[in-house]
């Protein structure tokens, strides 16, 4: 399952192929509340990685186009996995009916090893067991170990020295089993350069600059049955949310500019699921009571990144074409590259 996620999280840049099926479901077998916090601990790092990508890249300039001016932009923003988040401490996580030979197991961005893990936990007042494989995680899928975020946007110059600024991608349908992704983004910069008296007359540009950004990942489970857990009408859902505010400067000359911001970052996630999932337990009897079912319970999750970010990047403009680059000093550290066609 991790990997049709990351496939949807980078489907605009073609950046990952689908590999082999991982039951990442498997992790239900748990208690409601621990396996809360297992799943968070694995997807934690990805998803603050791409809430972090999906916050960059709003500017090239600070300079707001004459009313009606536009550039239309496309380009990627990776967000860098620091290492220390490639792996989690699974006793870090007080759990008390999971229990592993491993002192560690992987994020979504760790090695691809999974980890065996055993469940003891108690169904009807009789003791049960069951041992699952926590998944590995997505380092082969991720060059670099960087979380992608593709974007495209549309820049239109308003009156007052307004610039609004949209990110838009309609609901798209991931093959045939009604698995779709859509994205929608807005923002405003607002140039106050004259706020500053004789620095109007100067190639500099001062801005400030909002955006928020939504996106909704939606994927169908379907039916499935292994050896320890069967799902029916199996349905997934990541809805995640970035929002940023930022002061920004750029130094504009005819072939280059340089530009920069400081500012703040926030972004929030939730991941929920819907159907009927039924774990199937070992006893310790023999047949036919060595195994009993029961019906397990989803937790929802929830994931939140707040920090300061400061950004420097360069624009080459050949006429109307431009090429951008710029790097962002984060929790996550994030690279944005991409190319513009401004008329201004």
């Amino acid at each position: 399952m991790k990997k049709r996620i990351l496939f949807y999280f980078s489907i605009f840049t073609l950046t990952h192929s689908i590999q082999s099926q991982i039951n990442f479901e498997a992790n239900l077998l748990v208690d409601k509340s621990e396996s809360k916090k297992l799943m968070e601990a694995y997807f934690n790092p990805g998803i603050e990685g791409f809430i972090s990508a999906m916050n960059s890249g709003w500017y090239h300039t600070a300079e707001v186009h004459k009313p009606f001016g536009f550039d239309l932009s496309i380009g990627t923003s990776g967000a860098f996995i620091p290492s220390e988040k490639e792996v989690f401490n699974i006793a870090a996580l007080n759990l008390n009916t999971v229990t592993s030979s491993s002192t560690t197991a992987s994020t979504f961005a760790g090695p691809s090893s999974t980890t065996l893990m055993t469940v003891n936990t108690t169904i009807n007042g009789q003791s049960v067991s069951a041992d699952f494989d926590f998944p590995g995680g997505a380092t082969e899928d991720l060059p670099g170990n960087v979380i992608p975020a593709p974007t495209v946007q549309l820049n239109v110059g308003l009156p007052w020295k307004l610039e609004a600024m949209l990110r838009f991608a309609p609901e798209i349908s991931i093959g045939d089993n009604d698995s779709a992704i859509s994205l929608f983004g807005f923002g405003l910069k607002k140039e106050i350069t004259d706020w500053f008296g004789p620095l109007d007359k100067t190639p500099l540009h001062i801005s400030l600059l909002s955006a928020f950004t939504s996106m909704n990942v939606d994927y169908r489970i379907g039916d499935f049955t292994s050896s320890n857990l069967e799902v029916s009408n199996g349905f997934s859902r990541f809805k995640l949310s970035s929002f940023t505010l930022q002061a920004i400067a750029s130094l504009n000359f005819p072939f280059v500019n340089f530009y920069g911001g400081v500012g703040y970052n926030h972004g929030t996630s939730s991941y929920e699921m819907e159907g009927t999932y039924t774990g199937i337990y070992e006893t310790g009897f023999a047949a036919p009571n060595d195994t009993v079912r029961a019906t397990l319970e989803i937790p929802s999750l929830d994931f939140k990144l707040n920090g300061i970010a400061a950004t420097i990047g360069t624009r080459l403009s050949l006429g109307f074409f431009k090429i951008f680059g710029s790097y962002t000093l984060q929790e996550y550290n994030t690279v944005n590259l991409g190319i513009a066609v401004s008329i201004r």
